[in-house]
């Protein structure tokens, strides 16, 4: 069980902000605080952790081809924005774009003056890698399962809709037994408008109802609502399989695009949109503690 002394172990599922006052508690939150960065293939998520809450949370488009000065830049100005330029004394780092890990290593030490612990196969999560082979499991579906375990504590199901629609399975002794990995919704969106000549980019919101009276609504249906057949068939599946069932499995939602989702299903319980970066600051404090 991963561990956190003097700190509550309530789901953070909400992102605390507000000014920070003076004082000498204060001014040494102020010279501890942890950034934890989730490079994923559409977005780059950041957050500020003062050892209590979440300070500020950002989320970024993932371009490859920047620099470590390009992002340095904008994240240094993000902190300015918050006060919190130099706050940051520590940097944990989950990545999932093998060009983009250099690059952000390369810029905490150059903008930041901090080492990065990097997240990997080898690294103490707390939790054990039931899988064939643990090297080839996506660092952000370690942290996610990481988080799971501590926050709710009983065996869980993660989705996690980005990029890809990944489902993570977590058993109630803390195994990650793998899961189902599916096509993310803004490649079926961008693929139906790419392949179909007479059909093109839709908004990625529900229709109005399930019959779709013109093209827009039709493709918003199929998108939308064939998405939570999709989630609520493997809910059931993965529920049927899990090496807890019969007990009741934690459901929880996250990534950028499940709020599209949630308003029409409930077979998700939990939404938790930043839970990478709460596993991220989780680990980072096992491994360091």
């Amino acid at each position: 069980m991963l561990q956190q002394p003097g700190y509550a172990t309530q789901p953070e599922t909400q992102n605390v902000r507000g000014p920070i006052y003076v004082s000498r508690f204060t001014f040494h939150v102020l010279h501890t605080m942890l950034l934890a960065i989730d490079i994923g293939n559409t977005n780059i998520t950041f957050g500020v952790w003062d050892g209590h809450n979440w300070r500020q949370q950002w989320r970024l488009l993932t371009v490859p081809e920047k620099t470590a000065d390009e992002y340095g830049i904008v994240l240094k100005a993000l902190l300015r924005e918050h006060d919190l330029a130099n706050a940051v004394r520590h940097v944990v780092l989950a990545s999932v774009v093998p060009a983009l890990t250099a690059t952000f290593g390369e810029m905490s030490r150059q903008y930041l003056g901090c080492p990065v612990l990097e997240v990997g196969p080898d690294t103490d999560t707390g939790i054990r890698i039931r899988v064939d082979n643990p090297a080839a499991v996506g660092a952000d579906r370690i942290v996610n399962a990481a988080a799971a375990y501590y926050l709710y504590q009983g065996p869980s199901i993660v989705i996690d809709m980005g990029t890809a629609t990944k489902f993570d399975v977590v058993s109630g002794s803390g195994e990650f037994c793998g899961g189902v990995i599916a096509p993310g919704l803004g490649l079926a969106a961008d693929a139906l408008a790419s392949r179909a000549a007479r059909l093109s980019h839709v908004a990625l919101e529900a229709p109005p109802q399930t019959i779709g009276r013109n093209t827009i609504h039709a493709m918003q249906s199929g998108l939308i609502f064939g998405y939570v057949c999709l989630i609520e068939g493997i809910v059931k599946r993965l529920l049927d399989e899990h090496p807890n069932r019969g007990q009741h499995v934690y459901v929880i939602g996250t990534g950028g695009l499940i709020g599209l989702i949630t308003p029409h299903t409930i077979v998700i319980e939990h939404v938790d949109p930043w839970i990478t970066l709460t596993g991220l600051r989780l680990i980072y404090d096992r491994v360091t503690g």
